[in-house]
């Protein structure tokens, strides 16, 4: 049996695009899945020769780049040795690999798939997604270094704070860098993982030349199961707080508090998971402090979720445990596309589609006003979604 959704889409003055999304229903076991992510297609109607794409369309590369940076951004060997642009292409490149390596030897077999793309004008990035493996059903880490120019619109997407009252109308060159990870193992007794950390620089519009230029630093990490094992979820937390707490005891607090409010689904009146730390458009503390923290924070990642795979990728499960997984990766599937600001950013910029969607899961599930029964395992997880706790 085939569902199809309601198109999405994304206009401009320069191009229509519309996504539609197949659901494939599935019967493994005694229960429905809907799979929600291939066969993704792309409708872009006739545009003017005057328009011009936000983003440089992607070339695939047959090789990893030592940088993906203009010569104009690149190091310089005397007065500079360093951009923060550099460091930052350097550190996610490096997270990058840490963490695909930390999920291969936990694999023990299943590997990365690769790709590595650029763009003519400059930028581009990687790729790398595990699917179907032994432990995760799907895997995706991507870094990417992308240069463009945005609409207004698009960047109250990327920076959604009361100074954008003040943006003129006209393209807004920018610079981003960052990395994006989402974690979805199998076993419906071991959470779902998702971290994220980008540098963002624009420039001034042709509309207000010799304005400042702007940069910020954003991100976070943070926690999805479908059922709650408490000395987990202490466990992540701590780390996450032990990162905050080398900079400013004020972040941890700070920050969870902002992950609860950012990942809360408005229509549903309920977080799409248990938190972690959150936190966007930084720029009032000294730019090497929060070069330093996003870092701290991206090399945190394993040491917070590794060791709970490891504990709960083998527990045995049944069937219902399955469904109830895949209802919340239902979940998951809304907020990404109707909340999440990255998305947004990358489906109003013209951003590599297949980077931009790699978050959602192979398989999710939704069943007709479906409430789990007071008192059990799986209404306690949605209590603690509706009701966010302080864990530590």
């Amino acid at each position: 049996m085939l569902l199809t959704t309601p198109k999405l889409s994304i206009s401009s003055s320069s191009s229509t695009t519309a996504l539609t999304f197949p659901i494939l229903l599935k019967k493994p076991g005694n229960f429905h899945f809907i799979q929600s992510t291939p066969n993704i297609s792309l409708r872009a109607q006739p545009t003017s020769s005057s328009s011009s794409q936000m983003i440089e369309k992607e070339t695939i590369e047959t090789h990893r780049p030592d940088t993906f940076l203009r010569e104009s951004d690149e190091p310089s060997s005397s007065s500079d040795p360093s951009t923060v642009r550099a460091r930052f292409e350097k550190m996610i490149r490096q997270v990058q690999d840490s963490v695909c390596a930390a999920i291969e030897a936990v694999e023990n077999g299943s590997k990365f798939k690769e790709d590595v793309w650029s763009r003519p004008g400059g930028g581009g990035g990687i790729s790398r997604v595990l699917q179907d493996g032994a432990v995760w059903e799907k895997a995706g880490v991507n870094v990417s270094v992308v240069y463009g120019v945005m609409p207004p619109e698009a960047y109250r997407a990327a920076k959604p704070t009361s100074d954008n009252d003040d943006v003129k109308p006209g393209p807004v060159p920018f610079f981003a860098a960052g990395i994006s990870s989402v974690l979805h193992p199998h076993n419906p007794f071991a959470p779902t993982l998702h971290f994220n950390y980008r540098y963002f620089e624009t420039d001034a519009s042709k509309d207000a030349p010799g304005a400042p230029r702007q940069w910020w630093f954003g991100g976070g990490t943070d926690y999805t199961p479908a059922y709650i094992f408490e000395e987990d979820v202490k466990h992540f937390h701590s780390v996450q707080k032990s990162a905050c707490d080398k900079f400013d005891p004020s972040f941890y607090p700070r920050f969870k508090k902002w992950c609860d409010d950012y990942f809360y689904i408005k229509h549903r009146g309920e977080r799409r998971g248990l938190g972690g730390i959150f936190f966007d458009d930084l720029n009032n503390y000294d730019q090497e402090m929060l070069l330093s923290f996003a870092t701290e924070c991206a090399n945190s990642v394993i040491p917070a979720y590794i060791p709970i795979i490891e504990k709960r990728k083998d527990t045995p499960f049944a069937d219902r445990h399955k469904a109830w997984q895949q209802l919340r990766r239902g979940r998951y599937v809304e907020f990404n596309l109707v909340y999440d600001r990255g998305t947004t950013f990358g489906l109003k910029t013209g951003g590599r589609i297949e980077s931009i969607l790699v978050s959602l899961p192979l398989y999710a599930r939704w069943e007709y006003d479906h409430k789990p029964e007071e008192g059990s395992e799986e209404w306690k997880l949605l209590d603690a979604c509706i009701n966010p706790k302080e864990w530590l």
